[in-house]
């Protein structure tokens, strides 16, 4: 959905060029296309229709208003509408409850509530410091249970222990009296999901929400279900009272469709997204940075967050504070660099939330191709002994032959390496002492890329 819809848009926006005012004529030009986009990414029709009347409702007659451009300001329509369409703003989750606050996870299977169960619980200990245990009520997919212990695990959250001979309701019962006496803040209740809904399914998880009285009922959808999501999401309103929902697998090719349909199917809002497989890809969901991605504005905030996410603070306060004492820029502080690219999610997940134009840019660059030379050149750095890192000048011939053996190069590789390194270094001594060193320290460390 991103990717058509914007391409549709940027060749409108080339086509409206040097027109004085938006027209009847040129909004259906632009809402046809939309239209097609939305279609073609599964949204929901009647969700399409209601979207459609609302932009020609705000688009026909509007004066171009400075610099714009008549598709210019129509782009700025249709941005603020898909906005609109999944809900103003951030919806946090809600924990004002006597603790243990219970969230209850519902969702089809495959839609990926045992990890995003796990996920919740670590954003909740890292964002909001709370005491966080986990229960799994799915008695019925084998090895649901240890998934959900091994998540847990990783998210550091405790993990409460249940069998697939118990029945669901006794387990939650069991977890939130445990919950209690132990003083946890919340208890996140992963439920069984069905490849299809059933009565037997809905029963169920209707009991489980009697018994535990939760504070969010959050429905997990996958977001390139499309058209599938929106009868999905019909059924478990029409179960229970859904206060929020969580879209996963939103760095799909077809994110988007679900987004829109969902949201407006439910009434309730989105609260998070999942980005990634990794345990820390979720990211609270705010409409309009959604909306910029799906039009191909990008989200620098996001790409910022990512950033600051992956710099390891300490170690680039270190490295400021070394270069700045005269000590050199040596192939240990090379590797580092490195290691802090990979820790912000890879150059593809960087790229991903550039916008448009700057990415059609970037793509010209081969990701994949650019990440394996990372790798590579970690490699040869490991194959270097701890002198050799600190005092690269050592490296000559017979060295430069044992280090591409053992990391499985050629020579010219490690040459290659070494030339871009003493580059860098190069800029190191250059910033030494000036005010460049202050940005550093205020931005968390170099986090300029080596040449590819």
């Amino acid at each position: 959905m991103a990717s058509a819809l914007t391409d549709k848009l940027s060749r409108l926006v080339k086509e409206m060029r040097g027109q004085a005012r938006i027209t009847e004529s040129n909004v259906q030009d632009m809402l046809r296309e939309v239209r097609m986009a939305l279609l073609e990414a599964d949204v929901a029709l009647p969700v399409v229709r209601d979207f459609i009347t609302r932009v020609k409702e705000k688009a026909l007659g509007q004066e171009v208003m400075g610099s714009l451009s008549p598709g210019q300001a129509l782009v700025g329509i249709v941005n603020r509408e898909l906005a609109a369409t999944m809900g103003e703003g951030v919806s946090d989750i809600n924990l004002a409850a006597q603790p243990p606050a219970v969230i209850l996870m519902a969702g089809l299977q495959g839609a990926g509530k045992t990890t995003t169960t796990a996920k919740l619980a670590k954003h909740l200990i890292e964002k909001r410091k709370k005491k966080v245990l986990t229960v799994s009520g799915d008695v019925y997919r084998p090895a649901a249970i240890e998934q959900l212990k091994t998540v847990t695990a990783q998210a550091g959250a405790e993990w409460f222990p249940s069998t697939p001979d118990q029945k669901p309701a006794d387990i939650a019962r069991a977890a939130i009296d445990y919950a209690r006496r132990h003083f946890f803040d919340v208890l996140l209740v992963d439920t069984a999901g069905r490849l299809a809904i059933d009565e037997a399914l809905m029963a169920e998880i209707k009991e489980l929400h009697a018994i535990l009285n939760p504070v969010e009922t959050l429905f997990v959808v996958d977001a390139m279900q499309g058209q599938d999501a929106v009868n999905t999401a019909k059924a478990f309103k029409e179960a229970l009272p859904l206060t929020g929902i969580i879209l996963t697998k939103t760095d799909g090719d077809s994110r988007g469709g679900a987004a829109l349909s969902v949201r407006q199917i439910t009434g309730a809002p989105i609260k998070f997204s999942g980005t990634s497989e990794k345990i820390d890809g979720l990211e609270v969901f705010d409409a309009e940075r959604h909306a910029g991605r799906i039009l191909g504005m990008g989200d620098i905030v996001a790409l910022v967050e990512q950033v600051a996410a992956g710099v390891d603070m300490a170690a680039a306060q270190k490295l400021a504070a070394k270069i700045k004492s005269g000590d050199g820029f040596d192939l240990n502080d090379f590797l580092n660099q490195l290691q802090q690219m990979k820790n912000m999610g890879g150059l593809s997940s960087l790229m991903d939330k550039l916008p448009a134009q700057m990415a059609a840019k970037a793509g010209q660059i081969d990701m994949g191709k650019a990440e394996k030379d990372i790798k590579r050149k970690e490699g040869i750095i490991q194959s270097m002994t701890p002198l050799e890192r600190r005092k690269p000048e050592l490296i000559k011939a017979t060295r430069k032959r044992r280090i591409a053996a053992g990391s499985g190069v050629h020579v010219q590789e490690v040459n290659r390496l070494l030339n871009e390194f003493e580059q860098m270094q190069g800029m190191m001594k250059k910033m030494k002492g000036s005010g460049m060193m202050k940005m550093m320290k205020r931005m968390g460390g170099m986090k300029g890329m080596p040449k590819f």
